[in-house]
């Protein structure tokens, strides 16, 4: 997702409701009884498992989450494609803070083998059609606030993932003190990244919380979550005026991931 549309995006929505992720090695020792067998050479050792082998771009798409598992969303791959496209030639002032410039607007991180994106929105919960205008209106800011998470799919070879999900980390606590963004011209400042609402699933997740700044003093808070499961990285990055961390996102993305 592009980080400057990100912040129009919450801009907007702010202003027109106007404030609303060990083999154990143990030697046997001999059995001194007759009938014990004989310990099997070495050379006879099992073979080291294969290296994991990461999937390509089309291969992890298939493995984000769609329309048919979040009934209740609004999901478009469509548009998380489009608006990586866009961000590709993004940067950061801080050489620290690239893996999370990148995982935020939809861009492999380290060295990933494929990745597949999609975007969700709640669906709006219409007014009745007897509510008053006051009720209306208060559905249609609801709706136009509504939190919008880009979600993203990365797959690795061998230990790849774990590596992302590390650098990932370590990060966002490099950047705890904020960073800036520039996309297309436009600047976009964060002005902290804090640890967020604790997440468990997969092999290991973590959360943050990072502060947008909106400029004229408001601020806009948005969540980030990785979660790894095997040599797969999934990342949840949401937003809007009153965003929440995607917890229905995460399950059933987590849940696909099998």
């Amino acid at each position: 997702m592009r980080t400057a549309l990100v912040r129009r995006t919450v801009l907007t929505a702010s202003a027109v409701s106007l404030a609303l992720l060990t083999t154990a090695c143990g030697s046997d020792k001999a059995d001194t009884k007759a009938d014990a067998k004989p310990s099997a050479p070495a050379s006879s050792a099992a073979p080291a498992a294969p290296a994991v082998k990461g999937k390509t771009d089309a291969e992890a798409t298939a493995l984000v989450v769609t329309q048919a598992d979040l009934p209740d969303q609004i999901v478009s791959a469509e548009g998380a494609a489009k608006a990586a496209t866009e961000s590709a030639g993004a940067t950061v002032d801080k050489a620290e803070c690239k893996p999370l410039m990148q995982a935020q607007s939809g861009q492999k991180v380290g060295a990933a083998t494929g990745i597949g994106r999609t975007t969700t929105k709640a669906k709006p919960k219409a007014a009745a059609a007897d509510a008053s205008p006051e009720d209306k209106l208060k559905a249609g800011l609801e709706a136009l606030g509504a939190t919008q998470t880009l979600v993203g799919v990365s797959s690795y070879d061998a230990k790849g993932a774990e590596e992302a999900f590390a650098a990932l980390k370590t990060a966002a606590a490099a950047c705890s003190g904020g960073y800036t963004v520039t996309e297309g011209g436009e600047k976009v400042k964060y002005l902290d990244v804090k640890p967020g609402a604790a997440v468990t699933a997969g092999d290991e997740a973590a959360a943050f919380t990072l502060t947008m700044d909106l400029d004229d003093g408001e601020k806009s808070a948005n969540h980030f979550v990785i979660v790894r499961k095997g040599n797969a990285l999934a990342t949840f990055y949401a937003f809007g005026v009153t965003a929440e961390q995607p917890k229905t996102v995460i399950d059933a993305q987590v849940k696909k991931l099998g």
